[in-house]
């Protein structure tokens, strides 16, 4: 078998595949790994943009581990295999939430916290921070549980798969909420003299900049008594099917046979743009369909620094007269206390770059994450980045006890592979 992401820009060839669907199964692919001298390493749905979940050797399938093994009023433990999408849904069936997510509901729920998976969010942060216990395989075969408190905790919420094979996850619910989303078009100018007030004054802020022109996308969420008023199912399929993904494709495709066309294409794109709204469940408000394959980069910046990290962006693409269809993304979220959380002890925002897939654009992500790491920038661990060890041990406060504590949980590297080798040493 040949795995290969999302995005089909990362691929490995395992020696075995297997698919558990216990933790029992989990541990003695853990023992026969040890065994044989072969690393092992569970994959997600293939999201990242990097390498972090390819080996050579043993390759967990997380399909068979899936669905809830028990409810509380205000926590829920499910598998680690389970896709956000069917969570979601298992929740909203029982009037419960999560506070907060990303926009993508592809992924397992191990995957998206161990790589950091992050939305947008004033109060309330990542998926991680949203996390009360975990389980894990460790490289000895041990099961062990780890709750607030706790190094092991800290550590393995965003633990990257170096610390164990995550096997169940409790994450802290809520009852069901809805969710008014705004959306508007602004100028990037203005909204560099305004960024205080927006990401104070909204519980949810996302804005996309469309680059050669001076036009965002700004999307608002806050939380709303009701009652709902979902867009029309037309409303829906046009805004989030054909602009969004159909005709929004067919402009990446043309700018990729016609780069000079791209400033004009994307000055089209940004006239198109209106405003509107609507109130819905939560977790269809935060979420979205993304089928344009692209490329992606993302920086962790602290958050006053934010202006600065898109003025320089902004006139670096300008300076270096990059033809870039894609907008750039702009979320912020609280301080988080895992320790490889991108905003680890700090207000974070995130600036995210894209490239349509079929015409990668390295100097592009090279020059923003030059500019990125004189801003003391942490690398969304899934997505593309040239980062090694030696660097992100200067921006994570507790890089080093991470380091130290997978030096004692796995001293032979059973959990490793190329990319961990690079940004953990």
């Amino acid at each position: 078998m040949v795995f290969t992401n999302w995005a089909g820009n990362q691929t490995s060839v395992p020696a075995e595949v297997r698919t558990p669907a216990s933790t029992k199964e989990v541990v003695r692919a853990v023992q026969d790994a040890a065994a044989s001298g072969r690393r092992l390493r569970m994959i997600g749905t293939g999201h990242s943009f990097t390498g972090v979940a390819l080996t050579d050797g043993i390759l967990l399938r997380p399909g068979a581990l899936t669905g809830v093994t028990s409810w509380h009023d205000d926590r829920v433990t499910v598998r680690a295999g389970t896709p956000l999408r069917a969570l979601n849904e298992l929740l909203d069936e029982r009037g419960l939430a999560l506070a907060n997510m990303g926009d993508i509901t592809e992924q397992t729920v191990a995957g998206a916290i161990q790589t950091g998976t992050h939305g947008t969010g004033r109060d309330t942060g990542g998926l991680a921070d949203q996390v009360t216990e975990l389980e894990l395989v460790l490289a000895d075969g041990s099961v062990v549980t780890a709750g607030p408190g706790e190094d092991l905790f800290d550590a393995a919420r965003v633990g990257l798969g170096a610390l164990g094979v995550l096997t169940s996850v409790t994450f802290r619910v809520e009852p069901a909420f809805l969710l008014r989303n705004q959306r508007r078009r602004m100028a990037l100018s203005d909204i560099l003299g305004s960024l205080d007030a927006m990401t104070s004054g909204n519980e949810h802020l996302d804005f996309f900049w469309l680059p050669h022109t001076d036009t965002c996308l700004v999307k608002t969420n806050n939380r709303h008594p009701g009652p709902a008023s979902p867009p029309s199912a037309f409303k829906h399929w046009l805004d989030n099917v054909f602009l969004e993904n159909t005709l929004f494709g067919a402009a990446c495709a043309t700018g990729a046979r016609f780069p000079a066309l791209i400033p004009r294409i994307n000055a089209v794109s940004a006239a198109a743009l209106g405003d509107s709204e609507a109130v819905d469940t939560s977790y269809k408000i935060f979420t979205a369909r993304r089928d344009v394959r692209f490329l992606e980069m993302e920086y962790a910046v602290p958050r006053e620094r934010l202006g600065q990290a898109l003025r320089e962006t902004r006139d670096l693409i300008d300076r270096m007269d990059w033809k870039i269809t894609f907008p750039v993304e702009v979320r912020v979220t609280p301080p988080s206390d895992a320790w490889l959380s991108t905003a680890y002890g700090r207000p974070t925002a995130y600036l995210a770059c894209h490239i349509y897939r079929p015409t990668p654009n390295s100097a592009y992500f090279e020059g923003v994450e030059e500019v990125m790491a004189r801003m003391a920038g942490r690398p969304h661990w899934g997505k593309l980045h040239t980062r090694d060890a030696a660097y992100l041990g200067g921006v994570y406060p507790r890089f080093a006890d991470f380091v130290a504590l997978r030096d004692r949980l796995d001293p032979d590297r059973l959990f490793s592979n190329a990319y961990l080798d690079t940004v953990l040493g």
